[in-house]
């Protein structure tokens, strides 16, 4: 064990084997660790579909996609007995809010370009 003169340290192990340590004249501070939680929703809306089965296969390839392109969790969340509309949300975690907002820019540039359904309203969370 090294000592070293700026600091005085006592450790007591208390009998719930928890772990004392009493430092003078330097305060010791435990890294900050950083993390942002991002989510978003999303409302889609389809045109021309007939039937669940149709609709439920976009929404799972929409998923899909998205899932594997930007490494997100995504889940159909409402809506899942309307043929026309579907709404989707999604979450991911950095240590960086611009990181999160550019992910979410190029996700909703991703489904504005399929051409089976249109974007409704977007909200869009970082906390």
């Amino acid at each position: 064990m090294i000592l070293d003169a700026r600091f005085l340290i006592l450790v007591a192990i208390s009998a719930e084997e928890s772990i004392l340590d009493t430092r003078s004249s330097i305060e010791y501070q435990e890294p900050s660790i950083k993390m942002i939680v991002g989510v978003m929703k999303a409302q889609l809306h389809m045109q021309g579909i007939t039937s669940l089965k149709e609709k439920r296969s976009i929404v799972k390839s929409v998923i899909s996609r998205l899932k594997s392109r930007f490494n997100i969790s995504i889940a159909e969340i409402d809506h899942q007995d309307n043929k026309t509309s579907a709404v989707i949300a999604m979450a991911m975690v950095s240590n960086d809010t611009r990181f999160i907002d550019q992910k979410f820019d190029a996700i909703i540039n991703f489904m504005q370009k399929d051409g089976r359904f249109y974007l409704g309203k977007i909200e869009r969370e970082t906390f």
